[in-house]
């Protein structure tokens, strides 16, 4: 029976929950997710959990934050004046905003307080510091195809 190997592109069916058992993302009523092994595509933890699975076969990894979205970083937490933002806006805690850096590349910041005069923004992924737990189904494995062939 195939076993999945790095390279090989997988679909896989899965729930992503946190160690309180909120979920956070699954693929109940989708598509399976579709991706290549060892490519950088999923989060480390992901990528090496589904090594080894065989089609049909169905597993719980726990994944911790280093193998995830990494540690909370307080240096990623920053205050913004409140008169950089618009007159028209009224920010309040949990909102997403876009932000751009130097090189013109957008992210996405989160508002985690409103003071008088400035705001709170939050740069960290929202998983960030986060152990997590998927259920992963495999759907389907597909070889990486040889470079060359033989004729």
């Amino acid at each position: 029976m195939q076993q999945v190997k790095n390279g090989d592109t997988v679909k896989v069916h899965y729930h992503g929950k946190l160690t309180d058992g909120t979920t956070f993302d699954s693929s109940e009523g989708r598509e399976p997710l579709e991706f290549e092994v060892g490519a950088g595509m999923m989060i480390p933890g992901f990528d090496s959990g589904v090594v080894g699975m065989s089609v049909g076969e169905k597993k719980t990894i726990n994944i911790s934050a280093e193998e995830a979205y990494g540690p909370f970083q307080d240096d990623l937490l920053m205050e913004f004046p409140m008169d950089r933002f618009p007159p028209d806006m009224k920010p309040e805690v949990g909102m997403t905003l876009s932000m751009s850096n130097g090189q013109g590349q957008q992210f996405p910041v989160v508002i985690t307080d409103v003071k008088e005069d400035a705001v709170v923004l939050d740069a960290n992924h929202p998983l960030a510091g986060k152990e997590l737990i998927f259920d992963i189904e495999m759907v389907n494995i597909e070889g990486k195809s040889p470079l060359i062939i033989m004729p």
